[in-house]
């Protein structure tokens, strides 16, 4: 499964038409995302078949949210659900940086019939592999997007396999730091079956940078060649 960034209607566009299978839609890509206004999360759901989740998040200085912030949030869900979005993307810390459960719980007593993918948030922990056994507990989380860590994805390798492992029936999503030099040798390593990319299939590796639709098909190509490439393997069993 491959999960693309989108910032505008015609980046949903070209996603769909590049065969990706889900979009991640954001607003400020370059503090990271932020929650989409609705106008463009109605556009967007309206303008493609692939399913649309919606990032909530209200502003980029943390993770850790005032009351105030999380009625926000949850105003931001009920419109995402509204406007018939797949899914929601979320992530709450608490000041000790570990998962706030009290305002996950908060957030998730909304989200009953959307996906719900728990952020890059949890890169921010110390023990990130902990993190997903704490998120394996809820059956509303249905993807953990990770790096697996404060450092470069190629040197967590070992800590997203400690996830993968420890993720129950959560899926895990791989994103930050991918890129067309890695993305072959980390799908070797951690045979995970989720990647998400942002800005490494946009012109000039920018956030500002248009979606190259040939980079991204490239990019299609080669996660379906792997999956292809397991399928085989377990039919030969």
């Amino acid at each position: 499964m491959l999960e693309i960034i989108a910032t505008t209607v015609e980046d949903a566009k070209r996603i769909e038409a590049s065969g990706a299978s889900r979009i991640e839609l954001v607003s400020a890509l370059a503090e990271g995302g932020l929650t989409p206004s609705y106008g463009l999360i109605k556009n967007v759901v309206e303008s493609v078949k692939i399913p649309v989740n919606v990032m909530i998040r209200p502003h980029a200085k943390s993770f850790i949210y005032t009351n105030d912030e999380l009625n926000i949030m949850k105003e931001d869900i009920l419109i995402a659900k509204h406007l018939k979005s797949n899914g929601v993307v979320l992530g709450v810390l608490d000041k000790n940086n570990t998962i706030c459960e009290n305002s996950l719980n908060k957030l998730l007593e909304i989200c009953e019939d959307i996906d719900v993918t728990f952020h890059r948030a949890i890169d921010e922990l110390a023990d990130p592999v902990n993190g997903i056994k704490v998120l394996a507990k809820y059956s509303q989380i249905n993807t953990v997007l990770t790096s697996g860590g404060k450092k470069d994805i190629l040197d967590n390798l070992s800590i997203i396999k400690q996830m993968i492992a420890n993720a129950g029936a959560i899926r895990v999503l791989l994103g930050g730091g991918l890129n067309f030099k890695n993305i072959n040798q980390i799908i070797t390593e951690t045979t995970a079956q989720e990647y998400h990319f942002g800005t490494a299939i946009r012109e000039n590796n920018s956030s500002f940078g248009e979606i190259n639709e040939e980079k991204l098909a490239s990019l299609v190509k080669i996660v379906n060649q792997f999956r292809r490439g397991k399928e085989e393997h377990w039919g030969q069993v």
